[in-house]
């Protein structure tokens, strides 16, 4: 059902692949189109997602709406974007232009969920910006990204908006804001890079997590896959 056309409009394909498509995978090309199968098999109706992950729904709800319209059926759900909040693009710490990510060779770029509290404070600590206070308001952010990451990343974690947070800062050295935003960072993040250690630490309990979830995703799917067969008329093996 998914076009080529569609799957060469991907932005996260061009930006990976780069100047290099011709020897880019076949994986990487098709990515996006498994990743709607995984959001289809549930009749999945919203999905949370971060800005950088938009294009990819929207593909999602073009395979579902040709689907439909190919074998004359309202099966498929057309998904929407849930996208909340102020963090739902977080950049780099070391580039405010470059969104935060686990390629990146620096790894003072990103805060990692494996990061101890020692090293999100740190890396707050260390985390571009300039020179300037912050701003009384948004406006003022223009042309200093790396201010405005700070502030959303405040935001984010904080539960207010970009605009409160400025109210509250406005004025406000760096030297004076990452201090607080890396006890925010660690109060938020530090319980969730403990729990992962504890996991890590037991993988025998991990296997049995993956389990249980796989019964309950089995359970939806199944039933969806069997009648997406019937719908394109695809003979299957049976198992006795």
């Amino acid at each position: 059902v998914a076009r080529m056309g569609w799957l060469n409009r991907m932005t996260q394909f061009k930006d990976k692949a780069g100047k290099n498509r011709e020897n880019a995978s076949v994986g990487l090309f098709a990515y996006p189109s498994l990743m709607a199968a995984d959001i289809l098999v549930y009749h999945a109706t919203h999905v949370p997602v971060g800005e950088d992950q938009k294009q990819h729904l929207e593909l999602t709800r073009d395979i579902a709406a040709k689907f439909n319209n190919d074998f004359g059926v309202d099966f498929f759900p057309i998904t929407e974007p849930v996208i909340e909040g102020a963090a739902t693009r977080v950049m780099s710490l070391r580039d405010g232009t470059k969104k935060m990510s686990k390629s990146d060779p620096s790894d003072m770029s990103r805060i990692n969920l494996t990061d101890d509290a020692d090293t999100i404070a740190q890396k707050i600590r260390k985390a571009k910006t300039d020179p300037d206070p912050l701003p009384e308001t948004l406006e003022g952010l223009d042309s200093r990204p790396e201010a405005r990451n700070l502030i959303n990343i405040f935001a984010g974690l904080s539960g207010e908006t970009p605009e409160q947070v400025l109210t509250n800062h406005a004025g406000a050295q760096f030297g004076q804001f990452k201090p607080e935003l890396a006890e925010l960072a660690v109060s938020k993040l530090s319980p969730i890079s403990a729990e992962m250690a504890r996991l890590m630490a037991d993988v025998g309990e991990i296997d049995r997590i993956l389990g249980k979830g796989a019964v309950r995703a089995a359970a939806i799917a199944d039933p969806i896959l069997d009648r997406t067969y019937d719908i394109v008329g695809m003979v299957r093996s049976r198992q006795v």
